[in-house]
């Protein structure tokens, strides 16, 4: 028998207690029993995201809230700016495409970040721009982008913010509000360490605006006819929601608001820095360079030459029982991924740097075995986590 661990940027291991709850009995979700739960959650989310705006669940992957975040807020033919550092960035201009916007595209090279200097000039320069969108934390790369100083940007222009926060949102501070973000996207399968197929989303004002006069078709993901359901007493979906999902997502908040916020962003940088630190010490090349750049979710490692990405993750995943990512789109083959987001802690650091050593060696790769493990246990000695 292998015993099996998920070290992906997503989806994350799920806690014991989490998954009890996932395995509660089935309940109607008009009932009382159910209604008390969404409330909790949803409150739970807001806290999480930092905001007072409205936040809303809904059943579907991470892509599915994306797109939410496109059809309800603009109309055909509207202008909108798509700074993109990965794959996900990617993904944002062919939604907006598909829906027949006027994508001006800002293309960083993946493991670079957007240079908010550039998003405040194509601002200046196409004052008629509607949106700004781009992600957080970069799942494709691990590259994160100073979404601070960008939200500061664009509040002072008429476009709205839109930010992918789904490999983000958990793992590193991100303060909707104070940094005013309009639309900010999260997932239950990332930081949230809670079952996949629950997305959630929150509206400020200045995008309730926007979809006053957006006509882009929508029907499932319309979240003015979810805005009215949740005025409701009480509270209520439009649709059938994932409702064990969400009576997991309520367990797993709870972990996270019970560890604490600022210890579960430490948590991250901690076990992020190790693995990057590790892979360094290994000889192996991280493909985001500027540390700084570097965010807290998943850490992406070039291959080295002559060994092929799907060797790597094949025999880890066969041979040791430890799931990693490959490379996506224009990286496939080129990188491989190690998340250490969620239900994650120092032993499953070291079990999977473990394996990806005896991995290389069993590839051929040229390095002093154990020095991976050896800086694991070093950084988390100097960062005071065996007592935090």
């Amino acid at each position: 028998m292998i015993k099996k661990y998920i070290m992906t940027p997503g989806p994350t291991a799920i806690s014991e207690e989490v998954l009890l709850e996932h395995a509660r009995p089935l309940m109607h979700h008009r009932s009382p029993e159910f209604s008390k739960i969404f409330i909790e959650v949803t409150e739970k989310l807001k806290k999480l995201f930092k905001t007072q705006n409205d936040v809303f669940i809904l059943t579907s992957s991470g892509t599915g809230a994306m797109e939410a975040g496109v059809v309800n807020f603009f109309s055909t033919g509207d202008k909108v700016l798509v700074a993109s550092i990965g794959n996900f960035g990617e993904r944002f201009k062919k939604i907006c495409t598909r829906y027949g916007l006027n994508v001006i595209a800002l293309d960083y090279e993946w493991g670079d970040t957007a240079n908010p200097d550039d998003i405040k000039n194509a601002l200046d320069n196409n004052p008629d721009i509607k949106g700004v969108l781009l992600q957080f934390s970069e799942t494709s790369t691990g590259a994160i982008n100073d979404i601070e100083t960008i939200g500061n940007i664009v509040k002072n222009y008429p476009a709205i913010l839109i930010v992918d926060a789904i490999s983000g949102l958990g793992a590193s501070n991100l303060e909707t509000d104070n940094w005013g973000l309009d639309v900010v996207i999260g997932g239950s399968q990332k930081a949230l360490s809670a079952p996949t197929g629950a997305a959630f989303i929150s509206v400020s004002e200045k995008a309730w605006k926007l979809n006053e006069s957006a006509n882009l078709p929508r029907f499932y993901f319309d979240l003015g006819t979810a805005r009215s359901y949740a005025q409701k007493t009480p509270p209520q979906t439009p649709w059938t929601p994932g409702i064990s999902i969400i009576v997991a997502m309520n367990k797993a908040l709870d972990m996270m608001f019970d560890e604490g916020l600022e210890k579960v962003f430490e948590r991250h940088r901690v076990l992020s820095l190790a693995v990057q630190r590790a892979i360094e010490k290994m000889g192996l090349e991280p493909l985001v360079k500027d540390k700084s750049k570097r965010g807290f979710s998943v850490t992406s490692i070039e291959v080295p030459e002559g060994i092929e990405a799907k060797d790597i993750t094949k025999i880890m995943r066969v041979k040791y029982g430890v799931t990693i990512a490959g490379g996506q789109g224009k990286l496939t083959g080129k990188i491989i991924r190690i998340g250490n987001l969620g239900y994650c802690g120092i032993f499953d650091i070291i079990v999977a740097i473990s394996a990806l050593e005896i991995t290389l060696k069993e590839l051929g790769y040229e390095f002093e075995a154990g020095s991976g493990i050896t800086e694991v246990e070093k950084t988390f000695i100097e960062n005071n986590y065996l007592n935090s």
